[in-house]
């Protein structure tokens, strides 16, 4: 999750909300607007909305070849969880 810099000059940050023993209920948005305590911190590391379609563009154009070896490991995993199957069709056949 990225803090997006709005047109308006409104940062949008990334929160994660937690239960009191530590476990996940949701990530949000919390807006902040020039003058709040916390803008200050947040606003070099924001992106414009156009400079994150950018990016992700860029992150898609780039991901081909790690798209072709992710789905070669998981295409050898699957053949292996098949063959282990069958392995375990025979034995029990036997």
């Amino acid at each position: 999750m990225y803090v997006i810099r709005l047109a308006d000059g409104t940062l949008r940050v990334p929160r994660t909300l937690t239960s009191e023993d530590g476990r996940l209920i949701a990530n949000a948005y919390v807006d902040l607007e020039p003058g709040d305590p916390d803008y200050d911190r947040w606003l070099p590391e924001s992106l414009t909305e156009e400079e994150l379609a950018e990016r992700r563009v860029r992150w898609q154009a780039g991901n081909d070849e790690l798209e072709r070896e992710f789905l070669a490991y998981r295409a050898g995993a699957e053949r292996s969880v098949e063959a282990e199957r069958q392995v375990g069709v025979e034995q029990e056949e036997t």
